[in-house]
């Protein structure tokens, strides 16, 4: 039941054809979603970070915007994340990350902070104060020719983009923007996975057969749902959030993006 709740929840499915179809892909959930959106009943997932847990994702970078910053601290309520205790020691976490730039997570978690504690202990400290579970979950350091950071929702959602071109401060949070409203998985359609495609490609051709379009079509038509979904999850394909006559490519013109990263509650 549990399962099917939460396919349910995932897909907008029926419980019977959830049911069925877990039943059909061995409690497997990933193979579950791809059966639905095969016999149409499902819209394509939409992976983004859904997570139950409470906290605050912090942002920034440096004074020069050549390296970025991003921790995720959670706590179990959103009472004890607006906590003014909470939101200092995630504050003290974080300038600890841009001083250090610990390059893993056990590295952070046992550096020390101001008061001579580590991390680590500083975090379990507070949550026996406060009575709740609350740790780090993750971070990230990331450098560029020009770094951008966005934090949206009051540090709900916090991003970091990394472009290969200096003195580009501006463009580099408006596309920071773009990534926290759009969510894309990847930067250009040359970056998506080879069998991820082919599976979108196999979802497609089903669901085209069983709309009874003829064998001769479905590739036509296949080749405009491709170049939709790319539009979808690659960034550069993505129509801009502040000019949706334009896709994200026309506003970098020759500036490549490197890298970015999305943390999202």
């Amino acid at each position: 039941m549990e399962l099917i709740k939460q396919l349910r929840e995932k897909t907008g499915a029926g419980m019977a054809d959830c049911k069925n179809v877990l039943d059909e892909a061995g409690g497997d959930m990933e193979k579950a979603i791809e059966l639905l959106r095969k016999k149409g009943i499902a819209k394509a997932a939409k992976r983004g970070d859904r997570e139950a847990k409470e906290g605050i994702v912090k942002v920034g970078v440096n004074d020069d915007a050549t390296e970025g910053y991003i921790l995720e601290i959670n706590a179990e309520t959103d009472f004890v994340a607006r906590n003014e205790k909470f939101q200092n020691l995630a504050e003290e976490i974080f300038v600890l990350i841009k001083k250090d730039k610990p390059t893993n997570f056990d590295e952070l978690m046992n550096l020390t902070l101001s008061g001579g504690i580590s991390v680590k202990d500083s975090v379990d400290s507070l949550s026996g104060v406060i009575g709740e579970k609350m740790g780090v979950k993750r971070f990230d350091v990331l450098s560029g020719a020009t770094v951008g950071a966005y934090s949206h929702l009051g540090g709900m959602i916090g991003v970091l983009v990394a472009l290969d071109k200096s003195g580009q401060k501006d463009l580099a949070v408006d596309v920071a923007m773009q990534v926290a409203a759009a969510n894309p998985k990847y930067i250009k359609p040359e970056d998506v996975a080879a069998e991820e495609l082919n599976k979108e490609k196999e979802i497609y051709r089903e669901q085209l057969a069983k709309e009874g379009k003829p064998e001769n079509m479905i590739e036509k038509i296949l080749e405009g749902k491709i170049a939709k979904y790319y539009e979808e999850v690659c960034l550069n394909k993505q129509e801009y959030i502040k000019d949706d006559k334009k896709k994200v490519q026309d506003i970098l013109g020759d500036v490549k993006v490197e890298k970015f990263v999305r943390y999202s509650l």
